[in-house]
């Protein structure tokens, strides 16, 4: 991670005025409470006990709300790929007070000093979570896959798991690095390069822009960049995986919900072209978008401005709920397949109503009342969550950016110009790792410039530069 500009002191360095601009819950209900305390104990009814399969987990360090566990084998065929789902379906009751409010709620929410949970933490950090060395109920699916690991097969049941082990992304990137990963995941190595190949013959888009993440230090906050890592990588595509077969059998149903993005449109394409040829970056002939994206490096000020133009190749994300016929779009761009959610039911809504069509359309079963009227509602709900959730991290990334330049306003730093406008352009300073505006005419995109703090306000969470 990148040592950053730390910003400490100040008599207010909580996200209080973020809660209360945007009237985030501060709590659950007493009934929902009660509810939830009372699911705890609830009988998981009979499911073949599986904690034989040396499942793991692989999160963020320090997380509790573990959605998903996963054992990689190879085998004289191919791979067979075990992948277990936290099983929200047993703890919430159809139309109690529980389902009404996660409903409200939508997703989790996360500020640096504290999240907004989706279900209350009894649950999502207890009976329903995945944690290591305790048998839980979960949603299993299992896939055989050939030598390219393409699966053949696809089962999806409910089961008894126990996961063995809770390891966080970097300590196992580095068994990898080191020859000594864990035998659960050492399949990884092998299983996600060739799901990768996958994705770019599909022509699957990924933008690699810097990730920023926010972390405490001392009484203050600091910027940094995290590397993706391998590890990151292949195990996205195990959950990218499981929702492409989940949309699969969907569609098969003609019943469920899907996440759906259109295909770029020509003149998004073409500016991506026209902006590739001015930064003097190839784009060799009969070349995807997504193809060409996946080359380049990720380091270099060039590739940086195309992943930021390229966002427009990824605009009109959206759910598409349907019952007894396909809707017209059925695919998700950035996948380039269709796709739906089933991964995270802890931290989202639609995972668990997604996950029930599953288990219902596979063991031949109509789907319940409830189930038929949540769907069409589904679409709404996730994309009012979905915009909340997308202004709170803005807010959050926007104010800390604020705290940390706060007494740097006439201060130079480097910076790459990722789109340049007629006056004004956006910018990305790696140290701290920032994304900005920077006021200028002709700034030269895809290029390192020299930019003057202009203004760093945290009251309006405003951060603006100059061309130096």
């Amino acid at each position: 991670m990148a040592s950053l500009v730390i910003r400490t002191g100040r008599a207010d360095l909580s996200f209080d005025g973020i809660r209360t601009e945007f009237d985030l819950p501060p709590a659950f209900p007493p009934d929902v409470l009660a509810e939830a305390e009372e699911a705890v104990s609830r009988d998981p009814g009979d499911r073949p006990d599986l904690t034989s399969i040396p499942l793991v987990t692989i999160d963020p360090p320090g997380a509790k709300d573990l959605d998903q566990a996963l054992c990689v084998e190879r085998t004289a065929d191919g791979f067979t790929v075990h992948y277990a789902i936290a099983d929200l379906g047993l703890f919430v009751t159809p139309g109690g007070a529980l389902d009404t409010e996660v409903r409200d709620r939508g997703q989790t929410l996360y500020l640096p000093d504290g999240k907004v949970p989706l279900h209350p933490t009894v649950l999502s950090e207890g009976a329903a979570s995945l944690l290591p060395n305790v048998t839980r109920p979960a949603v299993l699916w299992t896939f055989t896959c050939d030598t390219d690991a393409i699966p053949t097969e696809v089962q999806v049941r409910r089961a008894l798991v126990r996961s063995t082990a809770q390891f966080d992304y970097e300590s196992v990137q580095h068994s990898f690095d080191q020859g000594t990963p864990h035998p659960s995941v050492a399949a990884l190595a092998e299983f996600g390069p060739l799901r990768r190949a996958y994705a770019r013959k599909r022509g699957a888009i990924e933008l690699q822009l810097p990730e920023q993440e926010i972390e405490q230090h001392g009484e203050g906050w600091k910027l940094v960049t995290r590397p993706r890592t391998d590890v990151d990588a292949w195990n996205a595509e195990i959950s990218l995986m499981t929702g492409m077969a989940a949309a699969e059998i969907m569609l098969e149903a003609k019943v469920g919900i899907l996440r759906t993005l259109p295909t770029p449109d020509d003149d998004a394409v073409n500016s991506l072209r026209k902006s590739a040829a001015a930064l003097n970056v190839p784009w060799p002939p009969n070349t995807s978008p997504g193809a060409f994206l996946a080359d380049l490096d990720p380091t270099t000020p060039e590739a940086l401005a195309l992943f930021t133009d390229a966002t427009r190749l990824l605009r009109g994300a959206g759910y598409s709920a349907f019952t007894g016929s396909t809707p017209d779009l059925v695919t998700h761009a950035g996948v380039a397949a269709p796709y739906t959610h089933v991964t995270a039911p802890l931290r989202r809504l639609v995972d668990r109503f997604a996950t029930e069509v599953c288990l219902a359309v596979k063991a031949n079963e109509e789907l319940p009342p409830w189930l038929s009227e949540a769907l069409p509602q589904l679409p709404s709900l996730m994309g009012s969550s979905d915009s909340l959730a997308a202004k709170v991290d803005r807010a959050a990334t926007d104010q800390v950016e604020a705290w940390v330049l706060a007494d740097h306003v006439g201060t130079e730093f480097d910076a790459v110009v990722l789109r340049a406008g007629d006056t004004e352009g956006d910018i990305f300073v790696s140290e701290p790792p920032v994304l900005a505006k920077c006021t200028g005419k002709n700034l030269p995109e895809g290029e390192k410039i020299r930019v003057r703090l202009a203004e760093a306000d945290p009251v309006k969470r405003k951060v603006r530069f100059d061309k130096a």
